[in-house]
């Protein structure tokens, strides 16, 4: 007669796939694979690095909106994201790295972030387009990640996918304002869509059978939908919007397929994608320098915090 033998990493593992079938939250002090560990902080950071550097496209518009409203409201949309990244290193950190290694790895070009905010913005129209098309599709894509196994990526989703909804529409307002302009205003508006409408696709990741994580990240439900999903379902939410703007899609080849019940669309350049990933974009050296002289420059708030921090400690230890 056999017996058999189930050792403790067997049990834990047990565990955690038993809350994970169960749709219940996997929390910073519970036990968990050590690939569902790595797969999260890879994730995550990458997330918030794409946040930070997110702000410099939108943040060279500030001065150069067309009204102090308009400034005004860039202003609030890029603190915003300064906060969306503070909120996703922060739920990192829970994992075990620290912040100034997620920092390093971003400055040193060791860590990815979204390959959209390589693209250049020459005009106030793509201030427009960022935000209904980039934003649209973060959108999308993190709204099922507010359901994210991980407790505390899930619950800072919750509260950055409410500040993405004010992104989009004031993006939106900004295409129809000048879509509704003089057609010198409409034409750019076009020309910015044009421009941002792949980019933005590409956003999801590549197709289903060229992702590597995607299918396990589902399995962990850290992920709800594959790649293909979410591209499909952004691109159902803006064919109605494109006709209330009155511009014309870029995806010349878009059709509605009446046995799938689906947008079929036309090829996506994944070739461009890849090369933008791997640093060859328009903009990837200016971003990365851009972020590397801030955080120079910033050394002498960092120690003045620490410095500052310290002397509490000793004057509570004093007291004590």
């Amino acid at each position: 007669m056999s017996t058999t033998v189930t050792s403790p990493d067997d049990e834990l593992q047990a565990d955690f796939d038993a809350l994970i079938e169960a749709e219940q939250r996997i929390e910073p002090r519970d036990w968990m694979p050590e690939a569902y560990r790595k797969t999260l902080i890879r994730q995550i950071s990458q997330h918030a690095h794409s946040e930070i550097i997110g702000m410099q496209p939108e943040a060279n518009w500030i001065t150069r909106a067309p009204s102090l409203k308009r400034k005004a409201i860039l202003m609030a949309k890029v603190q915003d994201e300064a906060g969306h990244g503070l909120y996703l290193y922060s739920a990192a950190q829970t994992l075990g790295i620290a912040r100034d290694t997620m920092t390093e790895q971003l400055i040193e070009g060791r860590a990815r972030y979204s390959s959209i905010f390589n693209y250049p913005t020459p005009t106030w129209a793509d201030m427009g387009a960022i935000g209904w098309l980039v934003d649209g599709a973060a959108i999308c894509n993190q709204v099922p990640l507010c359901r994210a196994s991980y407790g505390p990526y899930g619950r800072a989703m919750v509260r950055i996918c409410k500040e993405e909804s004010f992104h989009q529409r004031q993006g939106f307002e900004i295409l129809l304002e000048l879509a509704n302009g003089t057609p010198e205003q409409k034409q750019m508006a076009q020309d910015a869509v044009n421009r941002w409408y792949w980019p933005s696709l590409q956003m999801f990741g590549p197709p289903d059978d060229e992702s590597p994580n995607s299918a396990q990240s589902m399995a962990w439900k850290i992920k709800r939908f594959s790649n293909d999903e979410l591209r499909q379902r952004f691109v159902g939410m803006l064919v109605p919007q494109f006709e209330a703007l009155g511009l014309e899609c870029p995806d010349k080849d878009l059709r509605w397929n009446e046995e799938t019940e689906q947008w079929d669309m036309g090829e996506i350049d994944w070739d461009e994608f890849f090369d933008v990933l791997k640093g060859h974009g328009h903009c990837n050296a200016q971003r990365l320098q851009h972020r590397r002289q801030a955080h120079e420059d910033g050394a002498w708030v960092r120690e003045a915090a620490a410095e500052y921090a310290r002397k509490q400690s000793a004057q509570l230890k004093a007291v004590a």
